[in-house]
């Protein structure tokens, strides 16, 4: 794939904040070179950080609300043109039907066409983001005659990858991003997403996020990385 040439990159990620954290400043990169970038949120957040009842569902919407804010602000930063959002319970999606999840996604899938999708591991410790994998993986399969995408590459996102069972299901880089130019719209995406950021050293923090992007640079001989475990790549 060459990044210089017009193309599209579409994100699927589980929660608002996860396309940041996973691929914020490769994005950015790719919409400077000419791409289109469409993204898709497959939960609103923030419910799944209570029992069922603890809150009064008003109290949740309104923040809810407050959090897609923050997120359509954060999609700006980075350039994404277009969003579509589904509200499937936050941190509760291993209770929806894997094919639920299929549908919602399959129909935009088809009408964007990524060239690139880029999604969740499926060994992070957040269940959400593995129930994403599942369902990007049918979603996007290739099945002629039908749309399937070129590429799909997966993201690491902080305080969820590396805290998943490595010894399970690694996450194995092996696509490095140099974000040298864009992390500076990576962090400022972030800075967004004012409810959910943390103070170092907290991993889902600007400066944690940082640090991850110079270590990953350095792991190649780069100031600054982005980096992603390749699923698919169909070469005509």
């Amino acid at each position: 794939m060459n990044i210089n040439n017009d193309g599209r990159v579409m994100v699927i990620a589980a929660h608002p904040d996860d396309e940041v954290l996973g691929c914020g400043a490769t994005v950015h990169k790719l919409v400077s070179k000419g791409w289109r970038a469409h993204l898709i949120i497959m939960s609103a957040g923030v419910s799944g950080r209570h029992a069922v009842g603890e809150m009064a569902l008003d109290e949740i919407q309104a923040q809810q609300a407050k959090l897609s804010e923050q997120m359509h602000r954060a999609a700006s930063a980075i350039g994404f043109q277009g969003i579509d959002t589904f509200d499937f319970p936050d941190n509760r999606m291993d209770t929806v039907g894997r094919m639920d999840l299929v549908h919602a996604m399959r129909p935009i899938i088809e009408r964007e066409k990524p060239d690139l999708v880029l999604t969740h591991h499926p060994g992070d410790y957040n269940w959400d983001h593995r129930v994403t994998f599942d369902a990007v993986m049918m979603a996007a399969r290739t099945n002629p005659p039908d749309f399937g995408p070129q590429e799909i590459w997966l993201f690491e996102v902080r305080s969820s990858t590396e805290r998943g069972w490595q010894s399970r299901q690694p996450f194995t880089p092996s696509i490095y991003v140099d974000v040298k130019d864009s992390i500076e719209y990576k962090e400022c995406a972030l800075a967004e997403y004012v409810d959910e950021l943390r103070q170092p050293p907290h991993p889902r923090s600007v400066e944690g996020v940082r640090a991850l992007a110079i270590s990953r640079g350095h792991e190649v001989g780069m100031d600054a990385a982005e980096v992603f475990e390749e699923v698919r790549r169909l070469i005509k």
